[in-house]
């Protein structure tokens, strides 16, 4: 893999180099990595699997001291890789509240925002590609 990145490397198994891929990559490539999987019924409803995490996105979590906790998207940190959920929220020594982040793979999209008339075209695009399949 070249020191520089590049949307031509396929594939490796060594972590070292998946996680430099991570790393390296720019933030409209970032982007496809906040990806969360869909409920059930929006699954058999779209058709699709998982969709991009947005702001007012409503989602519910499913690892971690936060386990069953839902509520709304209120921030997306495509840097970092981390969403923060409206209601998630850790308690500092001083008593202040204070967002806590999340993997967007470790929550699932019940509702998701659709007043976008863009994204909801890429999941139907996505819808009718995996029915041609």
């Amino acid at each position: 893999m070249k020191s520089i990145f590049s949307m031509n490397w396929l594939r490796s198994i060594q972590p070292r180099k998946q996680r430099k891929f991570r790393h390296n990559a720019p933030a409209h490539i970032r982007g496809r990595f906040l990806s969360a999987p869909l409920s059930k019924d929006l699954k058999k409803k779209h058709n699709v699997n998982a969709v991009r995490v947005r702001t007012e996105d409503i989602v519910m979590v499913l690892r971690g001291q936060f386990k069953g906790k839902s509520g709304a998207v209120e921030r997306v940190d495509v840097s970092r890789e981390k969403i923060y959920i409206v209601g998630v929220e850790t308690i500092k020594k001083d008593g202040a509240k204070t967002s806590y982040p999340i993997h967007p793979s470790n929550v699932v999209i019940t509702a998701f925002k659709s007043d976008d008339k863009k994204r909801l075209k890429t999941v139907s695009v996505a819808k009718d590609k995996k029915e041609n399949n």
